[in-house]
């Protein structure tokens, strides 16, 4: 099993679309770096040898930001964002949609499950 940054490939999947299960790489870093590594993007990951491993792990370390070290970058930024008290920050630091959009109705994700209100008597 192929281990890379931390994160277990899954073994039967194509090496591009296993690469998408490490934070911070898509399907377009996942080909960038295999045409940098010279790995063929349709070889399974069960069949990489050590050699094509180890050129991708190097590849990864060397030009991109993934996993704990994108995600800290990620929550810091929103810290600094709270910290200045920006509009943004604030809406972070409530849970609500950051982005403007409409929260009458919608955003059940960042908002939760609805809360039931009791009615005056």
């Amino acid at each position: 099993m192929a281990r890379i940054e931390g994160v277990d490939l899954p073994r039967n999947k194509r090496i591009d679309i296993a690469l998408g299960y490490i934070y911070g790489i898509g399907r377009k870093n996942a080909t960038d770096i295999l045409v940098k590594a010279q790995v063929d993007a349709s070889i399974r990951t069960q069949d990489l040898s050590e050699v094509d491993v180890a050129r991708i792990r190097d590849v990864i370390q060397r030009e991109y930001r993934v996993e704990g070290e994108l995600r800290k970058e990620v929550a810091m930024n929103i810290k600094r964002l709270i910290d200045l008290g920006t509009y943004r920050g604030s809406r972070h630091k409530r849970g609500l949609p950051a982005r403007g959009q409409r929260t009458h109705t919608n955003a059940r994700t960042r908002k939760g499950p609805r809360r039931v209100v009791a009615k005056k008597k």
